[in-house]
């Protein structure tokens, strides 16, 4: 065995009242989710991922400038100054996905990156950014991200992360392996029905087709008042074989973990020389469409 990480993804529902300020309702997802975070300290987890926008609802399914108001500032926010002092207690490398504000007007689908010191390391902009109906409506809220592929190196390996529909680009995927990236987290908020197939099949294949570890992250249950969907949980690990080694069920708020054996990586890459057979001078159609 080489070096074991052992890691975990936290799936909630948000069955909280929508009533009162952004603050309040962040303050109610805040108390769901820091239960969790404590048993994973309890069970030893070193890196840990919350699921998209984490400290509210998918509020993407209406198009209302009041959830405007859950934006905040990445590193200087309240909520991401309190998960530095939740990871420096715990020891634990914390992946923090809110909604960000650049300036006012101009925000982002991100995900703060917090070493196991505390020590803010630096975030990811959800890239990809959808808009289709009913019930997806991330245009209205979010600019597409432009921090490129960022792969952080943490305590507990080199970590990248890609957010939700950024799932369905296998470029930026590519792109996070040759940045280096061992383990790669994906949160996401994705509903029963068209895309719930591709939720076991994408993330593996990206796992194989770049060598490293997916963990990957859904809601659980039906958002009111919105209704669009059942988010069917089902967080998971895959390994760089592409086999899903750890699961969460699909209807309850649970905490996922598994044990990484992050040298695996050289095992399957000396085996399934991609990298080295790569033709990226062969690629320029890609980009040229």
């Amino acid at each position: 065995m080489g070096r074991v990480v052992r890691a975990g993804l936290i799936q909630t529902k948000a069955d909280i009242s929508l009533d009162g300020t952004a603050a309040d309702i962040k303050q109610r997802m805040l108390d769901k989710h820091l239960p969790f975070i404590e048993e994973a300290a309890r069970r030893g987890v070193q890196l840990l991922c919350l699921q998209e926008l984490f400290n509210g609802p998918y509020f993407c399914a209406e198009q209302q400038p009041r959830w405007y108001e859950m934006v905040e500032p990445i590193p200087d926010g309240p909520t991401i100054r309190l998960m530095q002092d939740v990871a420096k207690k715990h020891g634990m490398v914390i992946v923090v996905p809110i909604y960000e504000e650049e300036i006012t007007g101009v925000y982002y689908n991100s995900a703060a990156v917090i070493d196991a010191d505390g020590t803010y390391l630096g975030k990811y902009r959800k890239h990809h950014i959808p808009h289709v109906g009913p019930g997806f409506w991330e245009k209205f809220y979010f600019r597409p991200g432009n921090l490129g592929y960022p792969v952080f190196n943490t305590a507990a390996g080199k970590v990248g992360v890609y957010i939700c529909y950024d799932r369905h680009f296998p470029e930026g995927a590519r792109i996070l392996g040759l940045n280096g990236a061992e383990i790669v987290m994906n949160p996401s908020a994705t509903v029963a029905g068209l895309s719930e197939y591709l939720w076991k099949l994408e993330q593996p294949a990206h796992a194989v087709a770049n060598g490293y570890f997916v963990g990957a992250i859904n809601r659980v249950g039906v958002e009111a008042p919105w209704n669009i969907g059942e988010f069917y949980g089902q967080s998971y690990f895959c390994d760089p074989r592409g086999q899903i080694v750890a699961i969460a069920s699909r209807d309850k708020d649970e905490l996922v973990v598994a044990d990484l054996d992050l040298g695996l990586i050289q095992q399957v890459r000396n085996t399934w020389q991609f990298y080295r057979d790569r033709r990226p001078e062969t690629y320029g159609a890609i980009t040229a469409i």
